[in-house]
């Protein structure tokens, strides 16, 4: 049951509020409970083509040779793509924002650096031709030592994942890894009473939604094309098609809608850019949708992060120093992970005030599947880390784990490690309806505290 907490900050806040507290009916709601709702898959063209794709076995292998001919003979097969036939093949997504370089190609061309990367697409009237046809693909590769963990990627002489960086780190502005210096942290150790030093590590999580990833794309006329999306980025999507593509943007319909499930595992470019291309060179409807296996093996997980955090504190309770390295398993292509990277290395010190923090954070490159958006990601597996962090500190000294979190709490006007001073926290209260709520028990004069004044 939520309660609306209206006796805190009741002089900073309007009470005219008609959304906040209220029990609301989502506008999908009937759509979804009737059988309804529209996705993009249950759309159906005269004359649609199916897409499949031939996806490398490998983890890393130089491709020495592609051999369409028998595919191309196949019965069905209408078409079979390679990387010379996209217009512009190196991209990357957040080249929208400047953050470059472009590092991962749309088809494989000189190498594949992660197994089950696309290599070349096959179309065709059914999806079992499609199917037989990607069978009889044949690509010569030659097998490079591969690695699969983030401490072989950064270790002395390791194979590099992707020539595109020259590294297997990505390069921010600050150097091999995102820093955030605040106050002098040897200091803050050499004061503390206690130091615990802990490493946590994740590993990759598939978002498995119910709907897989795909579209579907019709050729519109005077080389217009609408794409029905299953994206969670639709946007963004549709521009980075269009540099894909070398397309102006008002050529290209995206139509978007409801979305079966996608925990932002759905904001990669993936499928629309070689539909679209795949529909303008035959001139019919294209269908790509990932089967459950593809959706498993190639569609972008939460990354596999590793997180090493060395907390000094005092016997009163009070957290001195905290330095933190972060490390963020991007796979073998940047996608959204220097982003994710970049979030982790603001959010380290929690919601504490640390009066000095060191925090390094890399966004390394391995040659698996290239990892991405889900749920809070560079966050969530941060936040789990640090709680994990703050339990065991108030067992190092003895104290109750949520008073602990009491002292330690920022307040409006607390600095933050990024230089940002502390507004709207309200972490006191909600600390305080939670301890009440779990019948937690705290000392009353924690009760008394407050996000903006002592009491």
């Amino acid at each position: 049951m939520i309660r609306l907490a209206k006796e805190y900050f009741s002089d900073e806040r309007q009470d005219d509020l008609n959304q906040i507290g209220q029990s609301l009916q989502r506008s999908d709601v009937p759509g979804h409970v009737t059988g309804k709702t529209a996705y993009f898959a249950d759309r159906s063209f005269p004359g649609m083509l199916h897409l499949k794709m031939v996806r490398s076995p490998h983890h890393h292998a130089r491709i020495r040779s592609i051999d369409v001919s028998e595919a191309e003979r196949h019965p069905g097969v209408v078409r079979v793509l390679t990387h010379k036939d996209v217009p512009h093949n190196v991209y990357t997504i957040l080249i929208l924002i400047q953050i470059g370089p472009e590092d991962e190609q749309v088809l494989a061309a000189d190498k594949v650096r992660w197994k089950g990367e696309a290599v070349v697409a096959v179309l065709a009237d059914s999806e079992r031709a499609a199917h037989e046809a990607a069978a009889k693909v044949k690509v010569d590769y030659e097998v490079l030592p591969a690695v699969l963990d983030m401490d072989a990627a950064l270790a002395p002489g390791a194979p590099i994942v992707n020539e595109y960086h020259g590294n297997n780190y990505y390069t921010y502005d600050s150097g091999s890894h995102r820093k955030v210096r605040f106050g002098d942290v040897e200091r803050g150790f050499a004061e503390a009473d206690h130091i615990l030093e802990q490493t946590y590590e994740s590993s990759p999580i598939e978002q498995a939604p119910t709907e897989t990833t795909g579209c579907i794309v019709v050729p519109e006329g005077n080389d217009r094309f609408t794409c029905y999306t299953n994206t969670q980025a639709l946007f963004f999507t549709l521009d980075n098609t269009s540099i894909i593509l070398q397309m102006p943007g008002h050529k290209l319909h995206f139509v978007g809608g409801t979305v079966g499930g996608g925990f932002g595992g759905k904001v990669d470019v993936i499928v629309e850019p070689i539909a679209i291309l795949a529909s303008r060179l035959t001139g019919r409807p294209v269908s790509f949708i990932y089967s459950r296996y593809e959706e498993m093996q190639i569609s972008s997980p939460r990354a596999a992060e590793k997180i090493v955090i060395k907390d000094g504190v005092t016997r009163d309770g009070r957290i001195l120093a905290r330095k933190v390295t972060g490390y963020t398993d991007a796979g073998a292509y940047s996608r959204h992970s220097p982003y994710g990277a970049q979030k982790g290395a603001a959010h380290y010190p929690g919601p504490y005030t640390v009066p000095n923090v060191w925090i390094d954070t890399y966004c390394v490159y391995t040659n698996r599947t290239p990892s991405s958006a889900m749920r809070g990601f560079g966050v969530t597996i941060a936040d789990f880390a640090l709680e994990v962090q703050m339990d065991k500190l108030a067992r190092l000294i003895g104290m109750d784990p949520l008073e602990f979190r009491f002292i330690n709490a920022y307040r409006d006007g607390d600095m933050k490690a990024h230089r940002q001073p502390t507004e709207g926290a309200a972490l006191i209260e909600c600390m305080q309806e939670a301890s009440r709520a779990a019948n937690w028990p705290v000392a009353e004069k924690y009760l008394r505290m407050s996000s903006y004044k002592e009491v």
